[in-house]
C-alpha cells in the first residue's frame, strides 16, 4: 500500500496534483473505507492559538453539542478541494468578503502558508494540545516538498488570476471597414518559456554599471550565455540551484574582493516580462552600432547635414515591447535626433562678443540645462554648470589616485589636441544610476570646445525657413517610415550577434508589420447660428466659420471695452478696430466703438498701471496690443486682469495686424476667440445623450521646476456640451497624480444644478497626462475621488466612467490601398494593437497633409456609463470638433485641450487663481 501510494505521488506534475485533490472528496469523519488507510484529523482553530490562519479558519467545523470542537477527518486532497471550492464561491460571489469567509484580514491569500503547514503532513490535535503524529503516518506519508512547492504556486496562480482577470473585449461595429498595418511587429516564440527573475547585489557597492556588467560576466560559465542584465535586475531561462548564489571576484579597477548576490525573485512567463524584452532589445540595438541618446537610439553613420543652419539630423528607432491583444509584438517607430555643428565654444565665443560686461552670465544662462553630445565617444550630457576658475590645464584624480591633466588626458587616451588651453570646463553631474567609466567620481568636467550642441533653440524652433528645411528630413510619408520598419527587421534578422540574443530566448522577429482591421466614422454635421454645415472628409469647416453666424453671439457694447497700445502701434490699432467692426457684422456680432489708450512708452508698467485706471465693473475686454513679445510683459498684464480683476483680456503682438493682406483673416480669428473669452459659443454638434457632463483634466508641471503644478478642470454646462466651467488646484512640482478631483467635480457638480436646478445623469471625465505605467495608480486614488462626490447630494449616483488620453505614442496607422496612406479623420482601430488588458482603441481625428498622421489612445478605465463601444468611440471623435481655438478636428478632446490651456496659462503667467467671475468663460485662449 505504502508502495502504490509513493508511485502515484511521482506521477504527473501540478496539473495532476491539483486534479487529483479536486477528485479527491470529503469525507465524513469515521467513514475510512478498509481499501483507504484512515485520514488525519484536522481540528478547528482557535482564535488566538498558533497554527496557519486563511483558509484553515474558514474549513473549520462548527462547534457541536456541549460547545467542545468534534475533530473532522480530511484528507489532504479534501482539504485543497475545500480550499479551491472556497476560492470558486468567493470569486463567483461580487460581494463577498474576507469576514464573510471568516478568513482573517491580510491572510485571505496567504495560500502558500497554509500549504506548507497543512500538506506536509496530516495531524492530529486537540485545542490547546500540541500537535501528534498520526498512527496513519505510515500508510499515508507526507507530500514531498517538491509537491507542496508545486500546489503552492498553483494556488498563487489562483489567486492572480481571480485579482488581476483580464476585460472582456468588445469591439465596434458601425462605420466603413478598411484593411489597415502598422507599425507594431509580431515577436514570436518557439515554446511558452518561463523567465526566472534575479536581484544582483555586489558587496562591497559597484556604481559603475560597466564595471558591474564585467563582474558578471566572469560567471559566464555558471550562469549560461542566455541571460539578460540591466545592472540591478537579471533575467535567466534557468532556475539556479540555490535561493541564493554567492559569487566571488575581483574589482578590476581597485583590485578588491566583490561578492556577487544573486537573490531568486519570481518565475514569470516570457510573455508577461515585459521589462526583460525591452531591456533585451536594448543590447540587440548596441549590437547594431546604434548610439543611445536620452532613452532612443541613432545610426550616427545614416546623419544628414543641413549646413544652412549648421544642423545634422541622426535617424533612428524608438522600440517598445508589449503584450497586446493579438499576443507579444514589438512597436518600431522612425525618430530623428536633431544636432547642431556648432560647438559649445562657438556658442561661448559669440556670446562674449555680445555680452562684454556680463558674458559669464549670458554663458551660464544659454549653455546651463543644455544637453551636448560628444563626438570622441558618441555620449550626451547635460550641463549643469559652467566652471570659470577651471580650464584644459587643471588637473583631476583618476581610478588610481594620479593627478592627471585634461589636456594630457585626451591626447592620451583619444590622441586630440585641444587649442584653447584658457577656456572654461563645463561640469556634468553624474547620476548614480548613469555612472559607467568614472564611479570614482560624482561630476565630469567637459572641454567646450570638444561638445557639440543638441536641438533647436527657441530661435530656430521660430524660423520657419529653418523647420521647413528640417521638415524635409523628418517629417516622412507612410511609405517611408514603413519601408524603415523592414529595414529594421532585415538588419535584426541578418545580423548574427542580434539575431543569436533572439535565438537564445527561442525568439524571433516576423518579416512584416501586422495587418488588421479598422473603420472610419462619417463625417460629423456642424451647426452654426445660420445653418447646418455638413462635414468633409478632411474634417475642416475654416471658410465656414468665417461665414457663417456664430449660435451665441455677445455683443460689444460702445465703450465698454478698451484699446491699449504704443506709441508706434497707433495706426494698426485704429485699422484693426475698423476691421473688428466688419468682420462682426458677418458673423452676428456687433462691435461699438472702443475707448482708445495710448500710452507715453511700452514698458510693462505702463500697460499695468493704464489697465488698472481705466479698468470698471461695466468693462467687457480689454485688448492690448504690443510691439514685441515678451513672456514678463504677458505674465504681468494676466496675472492683474485674471487673477485680480476678473477681466478677459486679448494681447496682440502688433506684427501680426500690421499687414494689410492679411488683416481681415487675422482678425476674423481674434473676433472669434474673443466671442469665447465673454461667453459666446461658436458651433456645437449633434449631442444625442441627454442629461450627460463632459470633464476634462490635466497638470501642467514647471518645466524649470520652480513653481508648483497647477491642475486644471473644466466640465460641461449644457446638453450641447459648448459651455464650459472650470477650476484650478495647485499641488507640489511633479506630480502627475490629482489630489483634489474630488473639490473640483463637486463645484462643478453645484454649479450644474444652479443652471439646471437638476444634476446630470452621466458624467465621462477625460483624464490626459497620464501614462502606461500610471493606470492603475489613477484607478486606485483618482477614481475613487469622484465616486465620494456623489454622497454629498440626495440619493444622487450617476453613471461614472473614467477615460485616459494619451497622444504622446509610438504607434502609427496606415491605410493600405495602392501603397501606405494616412487613414482619413474618424478612423478607428480597436483590435489586433490595443492592449491586452485594458478596453481601449487607437482614433486618428486629424488630417495631415505632410508626414504621418498620429493617431491618439483611449483607454476607458471604469466603465459606468454602459455605453455602447460604438457610442464611446463616437462620443470620443465628436469631442475633438469642439475646441473653439481651431475651426477643424484636434488630436484630444477639446475637455482636455480647454483643461490644457487654462493649466498652462495659470501656472506659467498667472500663478494664482483666476477671479471667480471668469470661470464659467473661456478666458484662457
Amino acid at each position: 500500500m505504502e508502495e502504490d501510494s509513493t508511485k502515484k505521488r511521482t506521477l504527473g506534475g501540478r496539473g495532476a496534483l491539483i486534479m487529483k485533490a479536486l477528485e479527491n472528496k470529503a469525507r465524513q469523519p469515521q467513514q475510512a473505507t478498509s481499501s483507504e488507510p484512515p485520514q488525519a484529523v484536522v481540528p478547528p482553530l482557535q482564535s488566538g492559538a498558533r497554527g496557519v490562519g486563511g483558509e484553515a479558519a474558514a474549513l473549520s467545523p462548527p462547534n457541536q453539542g456541549d460547545g467542545a470542537p468534534k475533530p473532522q477527518t480530511l484528507s489532504r486532497g479534501a482539504l485543497l478541494s475545500q480550499i479551491l471550492q472556497k476560492r470558486a464561491s468567493f470569486r463567483g460571489s461580487p460581494n463577498s468578503s474576507a469576514d464573510e469567509m471568516n478568513i482573517k484580514p491580510g491572510i485571505a491569500q496567504g495560500s502558500t502558508a497554509l500549504l506548507t503547514a497543512e500538506m506536509v503532513g496530516s495531524v492530529t490535535t486537540q485545542p490547546g494540545a500540541l500537535p501528534l503524529q498520526s498512527s496513519s503516518a505510515a500508510m499515508n506519508p507526507p507530500l514531498c516538498k517538491d509537491e507542496v512547492a508545486a500546489a503552492a504556486e498553483s494556488i498563487q496562480l489562483l489567486s492572480v488570476s481571480e485579482t488581476e482577470q483580464d476585460p472582456i473585449k468588445q469591439h465596434g461595429t458601425t462605420g466603413t471597414k478598411f484593411s489597415g498595418t502598422g507599425n507594431w511587429i509580431r515577436l514570436s516564440q518557439k515554446e511558452d518559456k518561463a523567465v526566472f527573475q534575479y536581484e544582483v547585489k555586489f558587496e562591497p557597492q559597484v556604481d559603475a554599471l560597466n564595471i558591474r556588467f564585467g563582474l558578471l560576466n566572469t560567471f559566464k560559465e555558471q550562469l549560461g550565455s542566455a541571460k539578460t542584465f540591466d545592472g540591478n535586475m537579471l533575467w535567466l531561462p534557468i532556475r539556479l540551484p540555490k535561493e541564493i548564489v554567492l559569487f566571488e571576484t575581483t574589482n578590476p579597477q581597485t583590485n578588491g574582493k566583490v561578492t556577487l548576490k544573486i537573490i531568486y525573485k519570481k518565475k514569470v512567463k516570457m510573455d508577461e516580462c515585459i521589462q526583460f524584452y525591452n531591456v533585451l532589445f536594448n543590447r540587440i540595438m548596441r549590437k547594431l552600432k546604434m548610439t543611445k541618446i536620452g532613452n532612443n537610439y541613432y545610426s550616427p553613420g545614416g546623419s544628414v547635414l543641413v549646413p544652412q543652419h549648421k544642423l545634422e539630423i541622426w535617424p533612428g528607432y524608438v522600440t517598445s515591447v508589449s503584450h497586446q491583444e493579438d499576443g507579444l509584438m514589438i512597436c518600431v517607430d522612425v525618430s530623428h535626433r536633431i544636432l547642431r555643428t556648432e560647438t559649445c565654444y562657438e556658442v561661448m565665443s559669440a556670446l562674449c562678443q555680445k555680452h562684454r560686461g556680463n558674458f559669464k552670465d549670458a554663458i551660464t544662462s544659454t549653455l546651463i540645462g543644455c544637453v551636448v553630445l560628444t563626438r570622441y565617444n558618441n555620449r550626451t550630457y547635460h550641463i549643469d554648470d559652467v566652471l570659470f576658475d577651471q580650464n584644459p590645464t587643471s588637473s583631476f584624480t583618476n581610478y588610481e589616485g594620479k593627478e592627471v591633466k585634461y589636456v594630457d588626458y585626451y591626447q592620451d587616451t583619444y590622441g586630440i589636441k585641444i587649442k584653447d588651453l584658457k577656456q572654461p570646463l563645463l561640469c556634468h553631474k553624474v547620476r548614480k544610476k548613469e555612472l559607467k567609466d568614472q564611479s570614482y567620481s560624482k561630476s565630469l568636467c567637459l572641454i567646450p570646445e570638444l561638445c557639440n550642441m543638441t536641438g533647436l533653440t527657441d530661435a530656430l524652433k521660430a524660423d520657419f525657413h529653418v523647420m521647413k528645411d528640417v521638415a524635409q528630413h523628418t517629417r516622412i510619408t507612410p511609405n517611408v517610415r514603413h519601408a524603415s520598419l523592414r529595414s529594421f527587421i532585415k538588419n535584426v534578422n541578418e545580423n548574427e550577434e542580434a539575431h543569436k540574443i533572439l535565438a537564445d530566448w527561442g525568439l524571433s522577429l516576423q518579416d512584416n508589420s501586422l495587418p488588421f482591421e479598422g473603420r472610419i466614422c462619417a463625417p460629423e454635421t456642424i451647426i452654426f447660428g445660420s445653418q447646418e454645415v455638413a462635414g468633409s472628409q478632411l474634417a475642416d469647416w475654416g471658410r465656414e466659420s468665417s461665414r457663417e453666424k456664430v449660435i451665441m453671439p455677445v455683443d460689444l457694447m460702445p465703450r465698454r471695452w478698451l484699446v491699449i497700445f504704443s506709441p508706434r502701434d497707433q495706426e494698426c490699432a485704429r485699422n484693426f478696430c475698423n476691421m473688428m467692426r466688419t468682420v462682426g457684422r458677418s458673423i452676428g456680432i456687433q462691435v461699438g466703438e472702443p475707448l482708445m489708450v495710448q500710452l507715453h512708452d511700452d514698458r510693462t508698467e505702463s500697460y499695468v498701471v493704464t489697465l488698472k485706471q481705466q479698468y470698471h465693473s461695466q468693462l467687457q475686454l480689454a485688448v492690448l496690443i504690443f510691439p514685441t513679445q515678451r513672456e514678463d510683459r504677458y505674465s504681468a498684464v494676466k496675472r492683474v486682469a485674471c487673477g485680480d480683476m476678473g477681466l478677459p483680456t486679448q494681447c496682440i503682438v502688433s506684427r501680426t495686424i500690421n499687414q494689410e493682406k492679411k488683416l481681415r483673416a487675422v482678425t476674423q480669428k481674434i473676433v472669434l476667440q474673443i466671442n469665447c473669452k465673454l461667453g459666446g459659443e461658436l458651433w456645437a454638434l449633434k449631442i444625442p445623450l441627454n442629461g450627460l457632463m463632459v470633464c476634462g483634466v490635466d497638470v501642467y508641471h514647471d518645466s524649470c521646476q520652480r513653481g508648483s503644478s497647477v491642475v486644471g478642470f473644466v466640465a460641461s454646462m449644457n446638453q450641447t456640451l459648448t459651455k464650459w466651467y472650470s477650476n484650478v488646484s495647485f499641488q507640489h512640482t511633479g506630480d502627475e497624480i490629482v489630489h483634489k478631483l474630488k473639490i473640483h467635480l463637486l463645484e462643478s457638480l453645484r454649479h450644474y444644478h444652479k443652471i439646471h436646478h437638476a444634476l446630470p445623469r452621466s458624467i465621462i471625465l477625460y483624464r490626459d497626462g497620464v501614462s502606461e505605467g500610471q493606470l492603475k495608480i489613477v484607478e486606485g486614488h483618482e477614481i475613487p475621488q469622484l465616486t465620494t462626490v456623489f454622497m454629498h447630494f440626495d440619493s444622487y449616483n450617476p453613471k461614472l466612467s473614467y477615460v485616459v488620453v494619451q497622444k504622446r505614442l509610438n504607434t502609427r496607422i496606415f491605410t493600405v490601398s495602392r501603397g501606405l496612406n494616412n487613414p482619413p479623420p474618424g478612423s478607428i482601430v480597436d483590435n489586433t494593437i490595443t492592449s491586452h488588458h485594458w478596453y481601449d482603441f487607437f482614433l486618428v481625428s486629424q488630417h495631415v497633409r505632410q508626414g504621418t498622421v498620429s493617431p491618439t489612445h483611449y483607454i476607458v478605465v471604469q466603465d459606468g456609463s454602459n455605453l455602447k463601444v460604438d457610442h464611446m468611440q463616437r462620443l470620443a471623435y465628436k469631442m475633438t470638433h469642439l475646441y473653439y481655438n481651431w475651426p477643424g478636428t484636434v488630436r484630444v478632446p477639446a475637455p482636455c485641450l480647454y483643461a490644457h490651456k487654462l493649466a498652462y496659462l495659470i501656472g506659467q503667467n498667472v500663478k494664482k487663481d483666476p477671479a471667480v467671475g471668469l470661470c464659467d468663460k473661456l478666458f484662457y485662449l
